[in-house]
């Protein structure tokens, strides 16, 4: 299916260019579903790890802290703030209905969850650990002893039970309940005349060929800039650096525009910092087209129709330290 979607959205991303398509573009969206099949022991004990900084480095970054569930699973920034106040190197991409991705980071190098949960913590820009010292300290806290032994079955913590657990937490991080899916299941006067205008607007022109399915967006990698190119703040080349093809450079994972209006600023660089300069921006640059005023006030309503109920939850409450903790270095090279 998401091999069908990619090529779909090529084809129509061309379409969108040239004209308006003629399909049924309700087909290719759909409403966000409530998690299913959750391990709820397993869930409580990533949710601990997700906010537990003691996984980094400095003992002050957490996977909160880039991926901020209080503020749309973000950080607002447009690049965010590692290791000693390293400058990192690309926007961190909302972490709510992640599970819906095609693949994780903005080149797709994590094919899942669990694969992308053990990347920050040993990159040295990021938390700046090792997996083999996050392990050493969840070890020394007794209570994470007990609790890794009574979800795994097992005496022995490893990075694979930790990414595990933190990607079941981010599995239940879905946002269902948005004034659109109430729409697209029937429900009429959930939109304005001016998000439906701005819905007809945003799949007449285009934009659904690349923003589609549950998540309307990361089921495909496109090149930003298509009719014209994008002078990006980023250094970041795209998928380019997963697959070595020259032909994927400067392309990128189509971004998620599910809870969009909370989750400036925009694009890999986030160098654009509104709704109404996102959308002038995607039109003139992927799809050929400049929109009114009025079409782009259009499309910003319909935009922040997609935000959902926000996940909530009770704030977990971390275990101890030990005696045996290694202290934090929030200083130290």
């Amino acid at each position: 299916m998401k091999v069908k979607l990619r090529t779909l959205a090529i084809s129509m991303t061309l379409i969108g260019a040239i004209g308006a398509p003629t399909f049924a573009a309700e087909e290719l969206v759909k409403p966000i579903q409530p998690p299913k099949s959750i391990n709820l022991g397993m869930a409580e004990l990533g949710k601990k790890l997700y906010f537990d900084p003691r996984l980094s480095k400095s003992g002050f970054i957490s996977c909160n802290s880039c991926h901020n569930l209080s503020m749309g699973g973000a950080d607002n920034l447009p690049t965010s703030i590692g290791h000693n106040w390293q400058q990192g190197p690309i926007n961190a991409p909302t972490v709510l209905n992640s599970s819906l991705n095609v693949a994780q980071f903005w080149d797709g190098r994590a094919p899942d969850l669990k694969a992308q949960a053990g990347g920050p913590i040993a990159n040295p820009g990021e938390m700046a650990f090792t997996h083999e010292l996050a392990v050493h300290v969840l070890e020394t806290i007794p209570e994470y002893v007990r609790e890794f032994k009574m979800v795994f079955g097992k005496d022995k913590i490893d990075i694979d039970q930790v990414t595990t657990a933190i990607a079941e937490f981010e599995k239940t991080l879905v946002t269902p309940n948005s004034r659109f899916d109430q729409w697209l299941l029937g429900k009429k006067d959930a939109l304005t005349a001016d998000e439906l205008a701005g819905w007809k607007l945003f799949k007449e022109s285009g934009c659904v060929a690349c923003h589609n399915g549950e998540n309307l967006g990361g089921t495909s990698f496109q090149k930003m800039g298509i009719v014209e190119p994008y002078k990006a703040k980023s250094p970041a080349e795209g998928r380019v650096a997963v697959t070595g093809k020259d032909a994927d450079r400067f392309s990128f994972k189509v971004p998620t525009l599910r809870n969009v209006e909370l989750t400036y600023p925009y694009f890999h660089d986030g160098a654009v910092w509104t709704l109404k300069e996102a959308v002038d921006i995607m039109g003139r640059l992927q799809l050929g087209r400049k929109f009114t005023e009025k079409e782009n006030a259009q499309i910003v309503a319909f935009l922040k129709t997609l935000t959902g109920e926000q996940p909530r939850f009770t704030l977990p409450i971390l275990p101890p330290s030990s005696d045996k903790t290694p202290r934090p270095q929030p200083f130290g090279k």
